[in-house]
């Protein structure tokens, strides 16, 4: 049974189950784990309220990394919790002190008008309300104690929170994606996101093993929700690295770049998805189709930039 002190709350952020916010509460004070977009701001803070808190009962915003699914509420969230303080990866910082260059990149992958529905008006947050955490070190919350690990692979500015009193970890992207919807096979199906633009299958291998050797019973990944069996996961988890790598030195070795070299690494990463789903007696067809769209094409140019970077092409 999960304990009340955290509670998953689904953002509706394009499906349902699909990206998660995380509430942790301590006597009358709480924390926010992850904010996804303006949109999800006002669902936060009805859980919130329905748990007997108000917004400056909101000690801490914490973002494990600042992509827009998960930190692109920040900035409003923090302007209704008064009295919080944003915690973020050292690199995250400048991001969230200055959204502009994040704003250029994810409108460069999803083109103005749809950046404009997902995510709206992003705002700088005043530099006094943030505070970065570096790798391995603690903040007491109330009974339990949250640290802080930094988990590369995924992106350079990415940290996983390790909690004391749930032995739990929340783990950002660092240790892959396992949608509900997906869980309905012969066998369950974690995988990694390679999404542009710091994808490092050597470095995401290295997060996942220390994500496993921190000891937590029970991850929280906002892709989506509470998982256990945290090692045998993890076998599942470095077998898909093991593949997304090799869809990228595949990659390399066709000496394609721009377009043909994205569908290149598209067209594998589809079939990738089809066989794993097939292997599990999903069919990918329809509603599920649709669903792992959007997954597909930025993991995709995730594994194609990366391997542009490694040919020396950007």
């Amino acid at each position: 049974m999960m304990n009340e002190s955290i509670k998953v709350i689904d953002t509706g952020y394009l499906y349902p189950g699909f990206a998660a916010s995380f509430l942790m509460l301590e006597d009358e004070d709480a924390v926010f784990i992850e904010t996804n977009t303006n949109s999800a701001v006002p669902v936060l803070l009805k859980v919130l309220a329905d748990s007997g808190r108000k917004a400056e009962n909101v000690k801490y915003i914490i973002v494990t990394h600042v992509h827009l699914d998960h930190a692109g509420g920040t900035s409003a969230l923090i302007d209704e919790c008064r009295n919080a303080m944003v915690l973020a990866h050292p690199r995250a910082l400048p991001h969230l002190i200055n959204p502009e260059k994040l704003i250029k990149g994810a409108m460069a992958v999803y083109g103005a008008d749809k950046f404009e529905r997902l995510y709206g008006r992003i705002s700088p947050i005043d530099p006094a309300r943030i505070r970065a955490m570096d790798d391995g070190e603690e903040l007491v919350f109330g009974s339990r104690s949250l640290r802080f690990m930094h988990t590369l692979g995924h992106s350079k500015h990415h940290f996983c929170v390790y909690d004391s009193g749930e032995n739990c970890i929340f783990t950002g992207d660092s240790f892959g994606l396992c949608y509900p919807v997906l869980q309905k096979g012969s066998r369950p199906f974690i995988y990694p996101s390679t999404t542009p633009s710091d994808f490092d299958p050597d470095e995401y291998l290295k997060s996942v093993k220390r994500i496993t050797g921190s000891g937590a019973s029970r991850a929280y990944l906002t892709h989506f929700g509470p998982v256990d069996d945290i090692p045998g996961k993890a076998d599942m988890l470095n077998e898909c690295l093991f593949k997304m790598k090799t869809i990228m030195d595949g990659a390399l070795s066709t000496g394609y770049s721009g377009e043909e070299l994205d569908d290149f690494c598209n067209r594998k990463v589809k079939n990738f998805f089809i066989h794993e789903l097939a292997s599990r007696g999903i069919s990918f067809t329809g509603a599920i189709s649709h669903f792992m769209g959007m997954d597909i094409y930025l993991n995709a140019m995730g594994i194609s930039l990366a391997a542009s970077r490694k040919a020396g092409l950007k």
